[in-house]
């Protein structure tokens, strides 16, 4: 019985000892590496603390060392968290106070290490870097007995990571995840996309990003490649591309951002040099169809994906496989649920909507949901309810924020954040629905909006190369009514985003009322 997302782990490095299963900038590791390293860190973490099921902070780069700390972390029985030690210190803080974490690794390339952290090249030293097979053990770098202990103790329900995301209070809340709720994922995706021991996976975010567990374990279960790309790639897209073609990616799963970096700069007009690409996957906001309907002008022959989630329920929970045009100005749809997951819509009382076009909240039960917020009960409590109508036993619902309603048929379509609308004018307005208007505009690249209400002002914040307000409005009153246009705009040569890769609302808002008095 499968308890533990690292028993895949154990599978992969038996059957294939010698395969690539880790490559970044630096070199590339094999199973059989990465589960020697891996032990050898879990030896060294169990040791140590003597404790399970208890937080190790990781302060992460983009390297594998990352992930070997991730999985050396679960050998001993203990949960990871990823920080970004580039964050804003107060940041950190934060998180690491919210945390209390009974060791931290530094998995940095670096000669200055984190304060309080025990650094990778202390645990992955020249000694064990030059041992193989037994020497591990008569050497004392893996403790067999230890971690098969510690092992014959897991459950599934154990948490497995935390992921810090931002709290309404200005306190990072850590989203705790199960070893069930991944292997689950893994398990859907299996259904759904079919991966092989052939897939090499492209990651592109930052590994404290859920987009980064997709990558991560669906490589893990299928015993491929993940090939971790490089940051400075994402500031230059057409070396992007060329070294996607050069690695033979075939499947991505990125962050709706990264996909658009590539198709605003039209990075793929020789996409004939990207023979391999057959997957590409998107999530994290709303994909403008003009930059699908790019990606799928250039490479007609990959399948696309809308994926749907947020982290709270380990990474997405419905999907949809593009199977048709979509105009400019159109919606795509977020889909069904993966296998073994339950999404409704609910109305404000969480009564359950079925009829189409009728707009709720989106609501999710499973054994996908995170087993809450680490030490935040008040939170936790907050947004993973009990379903008020189901009254013979209880069953746990959570509350996403977010909006959708039903198309002709039977997908989920985003409308928008609960908290994105607005009232203007005497109308209820759908921040989101003003947003689509705008990014079908052509000469536009990407718009947000945000709503003032002290001034009782829709700003939209667009990227464009000039300044354009007169023609925006010319569009919009072809798309929207008067109500809905904009009051003011802001034209940006490139929008903000916040380390997630998503458009930063909030810097925006702050931007404009430090310009605004």
């Amino acid at each position: 019985m499968i308890r533990n997302v690292l028993d895949y782990l154990d599978i992969d490095a038996a059957k294939a000892p010698s395969k690539a299963a880790l490559e970044d900038e630096y070199g590339c590791m094999t199973y059989s590496e990465v589960r020697s390293f891996a032990r050898v860190i879990g030896t060294f973490v169990a040791r140590k603390t003597g404790v399970t099921d208890k937080p190790v902070a990781v302060i992460i780069d983009r390297n594998a060392r990352s992930v070997v700390s991730f999985f050396g972390i679960v050998y001993s029985g203990n949960f990871y968290v990823p920080v970004d030690a580039s964050m804003p210190s107060e940041r950190v803080s934060l998180i690491l106070e919210t945390l209390s974490p009974v060791m931290i690794i530094d998995a940095r390339k670096t000669d200055k290490v984190f304060e309080g952290a025990v650094s990778y090249d202390e645990l992955i030293t020249e000694d064990v870097l030059k041992s193989s097979g037994e020497d591990f053990c008569s050497a004392g770098f893996i403790d067999e007995q230890l971690l098969s202990e510690i092992k014959s103790r897991m459950i599934d329900q154990a948490p497995l990571y935390s992921i810090f995301t931002s709290g309404s209070t200005g306190v990072p809340k850590g989203v705790l995840i199960s070893h069930r709720g991944v292997l689950d994922l893994v398990w859907a995706f299996e259904e759904a996309f079919s991966f092989d021991e052939e897939t090499v996976f492209c990651n592109q975010a930052p590994f404290d990003f859920d987009v980064s567990v997709k990558d991560i374990y669906n490589s893990l279960y299928c015993c491929g490649k993940i090939v971790i790309a490089p940051r400075k790639l994402f500031m230059s897209p057409r070396l992007l591309v060329s070294f996607l073609a050069e690695k033979k990616i075939d499947t991505l799963i990125w962050a709706v951002s990264a996909l658009r970096i590539i198709s605003d700069f039209k990075a793929l007009d020789n996409a004939e040099n990207v023979p391999a690409l057959k997957r590409v996957m998107f999530s994290g906001e709303v994909m403008p169809a003009k930059s699908l309907n790019y990606w799928k002008k250039m490479i007609p022959s990959a399948v696309y994906v809308n994926l749907y989630g947020p982290t709270e329920i380990t990474c997405n929970c419905t999907y949809y496989v593009i199977d048709r045009d979509f105009a400019d100005d159109e919606k795509i749809p977020v889909g069904k649920p993966f296998v073994n997951s339950r999404v409704e819509l609910r109305d404000e009382a969480l009564k359950v909507i079925t009829d189409k076009g009728v707009t709720g909240e989106i609501c999710v039960s499973g054994i996908c949901l995170a087993l809450g917020y680490l030490n935040n009960k008040e939170k936790t409590d907050e947004a993973f309810v009990t379903d008020p109508f189901n009254p013979g036993y209880p069953v746990r619902m959570y509350r996403t924020g977010d909006l959708g309603f039903y198309d002709e048929d039977g997908n989920i379509v985003f409308a928008s954040r609960r908290d994105h609308q607005i009232k203007h004018m005497g109308h209820r307005i759908e921040l989101g629905e003003i947003e689509t208007a705008l990014n079908s505009i052509s000469f536009l690249t990407i718009s947000v909006c945000v709503y003032e209400e002290s001034r009782e002002k829709i700003i939209c914040f667009y990227q464009a190369d000039t300044e354009c307000k007169k023609e925006i409005v010319a569009e919009l009153s072809k798309k929207l009514p008067k109500y809905m246009w904009p009051n003011e705009y802001v034209r940006y040569d490139v929008l903000p985003l916040n380390k997630n890769g998503k458009i930063d609302r909030k810097l925006l808002r702050s931007e404009w009322e430090k310009n605004n008095g």
